[in-house]
């Protein structure tokens, strides 16, 4: 099994399960899941990028939200679920496959359910709603992750687009103004003291690793469109070993081929090669040449609040 299941995979595993008629933990329900559909260690401890929660962990929750709705399970206190007696005959009736459009046709408190999500995120002008349709194996947190993912990957491509098209100066001090903004230099009167060393579209130059200065860091830019050739990191490298400092950044608007990041790791120094992919996400997630267009906050009840009333 290469990939974890979708949750509507889940939900029959999920029921028979808890036809033990014992209360569940989310933890114990999600272990027994993963036991059940045999996932490897690596699909277990899987995480989104927020890496805030696992996915299988989030798609138990989904899991269960559907299976209370069509009232097949109950939650009698926070973070616990029980099969009810629904879910029980549901079993005994030996189904094939339990998932949303099942639970849709099956049980009116769904239908209602789903019917309602559906007209409270519709809109005049829409023709689609947003929310997942039945046949979808994805919940609705996992299609803003995916949607999220996709305009980051176009942002940093228009990134990119925009930097080859300004003049070599506007690279020079996008670079000063992205090492700034990750902590290095102090100040940017300080960097523009050691950086500026221009040439070939890039700068060349020294930019202090901390805002004390106790150490330097050698900095390459290059703007490129093709790869970096492999001569151009032994140059760097060769440098760098002229140098008090063992420690240098090469960044391109390009790629570096597989032997440049074999070549780095055999030398007797440190040095960081970050191509233009790398390059527009430390952008973006230093906010540099971007700005917030949209943000939506997630919210999920405190359970700790009404407990403590």
């Amino acid at each position: 099994m290469n990939e974890i299941p979708g949750y509507q995979e889940m939900m029959l595993p999920v029921l028979k399960i808890l036809a033990d008629g014992k209360e569940h933990t989310l933890q114990q329900l999600t272990c027994e899941v993963a036991d059940w559909l045999q996932l490897t260690e690596e699909q277990r401890t899987k995480s989104y990028s927020s890496g805030k929660q696992t996915i299988i962990t989030h798609r138990t929750i989904w899991v269960s939200i559907y299976l209370d709705k069509a009232k097949l399970i109950s939650k009698p206190k926070r973070g616990v679920m029980v099969i009810t007696n629904e879910g029980k005959t549901l079993l005994q009736s030996s189904p094939e496959t339990i998932d949303v459009a099942f639970l849709k046709d099956t049980y009116p408190e769904m239908a209602t359910w789903l019917k309602d999500r559906v007209k409270s995120n519709d809109t005049k002008n829409s023709k689609e709603s947003p929310i997942p349709r039945p046949n979808t194996e994805r919940t609705p947190e996992e299609d803003i992750e995916d949607n999220y993912k996709f305009l980051r990957q176009n942002l940093a491509a228009e990134l990119l687009e925009q930097i080859k098209a300004k003049p070599p100066g506007f690279f020079e001090r996008l670079v000063v103004d992205l090492l700034l903004k990750m902590g290095y230099g102090g100040s940017h009167q300080d960097a523009g003291k050691v950086v500026g060393k221009s040439g070939d579209g890039g700068i060349d130059g020294l930019i202090n690793e901390d805002k004390l200065g106790l150490d330097t860091i050698y900095i390459q830019a290059k703007r490129y469109d093709n790869p970096v050739p492999i001569s151009h990191i032994r140059d760097f490298a060769g440098t760098l070993s002229g140098k008090k400092t063992k420690k240098g950044i090469f960044i391109t608007t390009s790629s570096f081929p597989q032997t440049a990041y074999e070549f780095v790791k055999t030398i007797d120094g440190r040095i960081v090669l970050i191509d233009g992919e790398q390059l527009a996400e430390l952008m973006i997630d230093n906010d540099l040449g971007v700005t917030t267009h949209y943000s939506y906050d997630i919210k999920r009840i405190d359970s700790d609040y009404f407990e403590d009333l």
